[in-house]
């Protein structure tokens, strides 16, 4: 699987990502991380997976990488990512409602972590 770490290479260099930021998803250390890339050393298929999925790509596409990679880079579960594809799908404005409910329950979080802090401080 030599090719299979310049491809992640690539990849995450494009993203502007750290060596250090793909170790930790796949819990290796960063100098070991660093000889996979440079082919002297393999990846389990379960690593492999949690990079791919990462990249928001399949094991395939990332194994026979071509240069295409997608827009965003990011590190969800199967069901959020469902989900999104869900509310893609809506009109515009139902997609709109549901952001600004999601952008309401997000603000009246921050408020009530933001008044739970402060008045601990009391």
């Amino acid at each position: 699987m030599q090719h299979i770490g310049k491809n992640i290479k690539k990849i995450r260099e494009e993203k502007g990502l750290t060596q250090q930021a793909i170790a930790d998803l796949i819990a290796m250390h960063r100098s070991n991380y660093s000889r996979v890339e440079t082919g002297d050393r393999d990846l389990s298929i379960e690593a492999v997976g949690k990079i791919a999925k990462f990249f928001n790509m399949s094991i395939d596409d990332l194994v026979n990488f071509e240069g295409e990679i997608p827009n965003e880079v990011t590190f969800e579960d199967k069901n959020t990512i469902e989900q999104m594809q869900l509310i893609q799908q809506l009109d515009e404005e139902d997609k709109s409602t549901v952001f600004k409910i999601v952008e309401t329950m997000l603000t009246k979080k921050k408020f009530k972590d933001f008044f739970n802090k402060n008045v601990a401080v009391l």
